[in-house]
């Protein structure tokens, strides 16, 4: 495949996963994982789950941070601005619209039903994307990547703890292990 015909792909793929996800960035990082891991081989799991890690730790929109990542390891730069392109364009053209017709739609008993409905799907997206990712942890059976996975999710789900305190503390664990390594390999 040439490298014209992968940035479209990728383009047209970012595109559609955009136009048809509803519920925010990990429902896109999942559609983005069965798209570009599962069906195109592109990417490996593993590396979808790091440049998951990074998307929900940067600043701004997971699903525009997820777009950036992916698509500069599958085409580099010209394949992250097509990938971002992919990605803004669905949710700006749909807001265009909604604002446009704002009044009308807030105030639609259907258009209501139809977003509260939307909600159960969306969870259960998000459960999958956990599900996933969290198989993928417990299979390198690394008892400090285990650690911090149960850790992350006793603090926010029991003590509330603000999730930038959560990939702080994480990060912190990594860099600490990786510093403990590098000074154990030194010594050996």
């Amino acid at each position: 495949m040439s490298k014209t015909q992968k940035l479209w792909k990728l383009f047209l793929a970012t595109l559609y996963i955009s136009t048809f996800t509803f519920g925010g960035g990990f429902v896109i990082v999942t559609f983005m994982k069965r798209k570009f891991v599962d069906e195109l081989g592109w990417i490996n799991e593993s590396e979808m789950l790091d440049l998951t890690a990074l998307a929900q730790s940067s600043p701004g929109a997971i699903a525009v941070n997820a777009a950036i990542l992916v698509g500069w390891r599958v085409g580099g730069f010209f394949g992250m601005l097509v990938a971002v392109l992919g990605t803004i364009i669905p949710p700006m053209t749909i807001l265009s619209v909604i604002s446009l017709f704002y009044k009308a739609f807030a105030t639609n008993l259907y258009v209501s039903l139809l977003l509260k409905g939307m909600q159960a799907g969306v969870a259960a997206v998000i459960l999958d994307v956990v599900c996933g990712l969290g198989q993928n942890v417990l299979k390198e059976r690394s008892v400090r990547a285990i650690l911090v996975m149960a850790g992350a999710f006793l603090a926010t789900f029991f003590f509330n703890i603000n999730v930038i305190f959560i990939i702080l503390a994480a990060a912190a664990v990594g860099i600490l292990a990786e510093i403990a390594r590098h000074y154990r390999e030194a010594r050996t």
